[in-house]
């Protein structure tokens, strides 16, 4: 038996989601753009499956905007933004996804941002008190705040740090790619002026996202050559992913409540029995609280171990898949950002467990019975 517990880094396509998109592989093939009947077609099937995402998030067609995925939004968000509207100071923490870093370091390298960094203590929690203060230096700052961490889980309170500092004039970027599926989300009482979200992370097709935009802020399209996405995104349309995205996101909003109630018992099991078999276990971030952190990861903190290095190798072996950090680096010789700003140990190992709909308590029990046996006691030799 297989066992797939990397979940943040993508998860499975959902059976009803190929379905859906299937008819626009085969029979709905139309360029969008075009004016004939096959075009139309596929035209349509854009802007139904744009309605749908907006009427899950409670917001207009007119501000969502399909991408590549939550990467290239949160570029286009954040370059765009900073660099047409002459934005003097942009804060973010360390704890942010590379799309999120390393768009605001390309911008301060360049001279066109001051960039500030949030202090965060060893569980990984954001010093507020730190961001009112430059906020009230500049109330025209540029904001981006992770909702859910993708290692570690952590939840901010982006909502309400939103809808009380952009009414005093900053704008509010937030990664939302670890939540949106997972969680609801009602724009029409978030002040957040965007938002992303990417299809592969609720059971849809990778290669496809979206951006939401608020209506009060306007900026010019990153990728130019044609007047796709209302001008915001030159290039043909991926009609059938953002059908299945659509598809993706509606099947998440109707199965949510019970996705959320299984996959928490599942977690639950999985910190119980941890602490139960493996003596000096800890868990990074504040992934381990159930109510503060994304009820789909919990990172773990092993002891110091000569498994250690080989950690991900032997649960692979195992027919385990996990991740060490955050996907994005996984194979990469880099260590983990997010854990190093925690100032992690380097003598701990850790691991991302990433739970879905998908996965079931004796998956759970058995990984726990293979890191049980890896990290046993040693017998001493007489």
């Amino acid at each position: 038996m297989r066992i797939y517990l990397d979940n943040a880094a993508t998860t499975a396509i959902d059976p009803l989601v190929v379905e859906a998109m299937l008819p626009y592989f085969t029979e709905t093939f139309g360029n969008p753009s075009s004016i004939h009947c096959f075009g139309r077609d596929a035209r349509s099937a854009i802007e139904r499956s744009r309605k749908k995402v907006a009427e899950l998030l409670g917001t207009s067609p007119a501000q969502i905007f399909f991408t590549s995925g939550g990467t290239e939004a949160d570029n286009c968000a954040i370059i765009n933004t900073i660099s047409q509207k002459k934005i003097r100071r942009a804060i973010t923490s360390p704890l942010e996804h590379h799309a999120v870093l390393h768009s605001m370091e390309f911008l301060a390298h360049n001279g066109l941002v001051d960039l500030k960094i949030l202090e965060t203590d060893n569980k990984g929690n954001i010093n507020l008190d730190q961001l009112k203060k430059w906020l009230e230096e500049d109330p025209n700052s540029f904001i981006s705040l992770m909702q859910g961490n993708n290692e570690i889980g952590n939840l901010n309170p982006v909502e309400e740090l939103a809808n009380e500092y952009v009414p005093l004039g900053a704008v509010f970027h937030s990664d939302t790619v670890q939540t949106v599926g997972h969680f609801a989300h009602n724009l029409a009482e978030w002040k957040t002026n965007f938002m992303v979200g990417s299809a592969h992370k609720f059971h849809g097709p990778k290669g496809i996202g979206f951006m939401y935009m608020s209506s009060d802020i306007k900026i010019q399209p990153m990728i130019h050559g044609g007047s796709q996405e209302r001008n915001m995104r030159g290039g043909t349309e991926n009609v059938y992913g953002i059908v299945g995205l659509a598809k993706a996101l509606e099947l998440s909003f109707e199965g949510m409540a019970d996705h959320k109630k299984h996959i928490l018992g599942l977690k639950s099991r999985m910190i119980n029995r941890l602490k139960s078999d493996i003596p000096g276990v800890l868990f990074n971030g504040r992934s381990d609280e159930l109510e503060h952190s994304l009820y789909t990861v919990l990172n773990v903190s092993l002891p110091p171990s000569e498994n250690g290095e080989m950690l991900l190798f032997n649960l692979d072996i195992n027919k385990i898949a996990a991740s060490g950090g955050s996907a994005c680096s996984s194979g990469s010789e880099i260590g983990s950002h997010v854990l190093r700003a925690l100032g992690s140990s380097p003598d701990r190992s850790a691991v991302r467990f990433s739970f879905c709909k998908n996965n079931t308590e004796a998956e759970i029990d058995l990984v726990v019975d293979v890191l049980a046996k890896m990290y046993a006691p040693k017998e001493l030799k007489v």
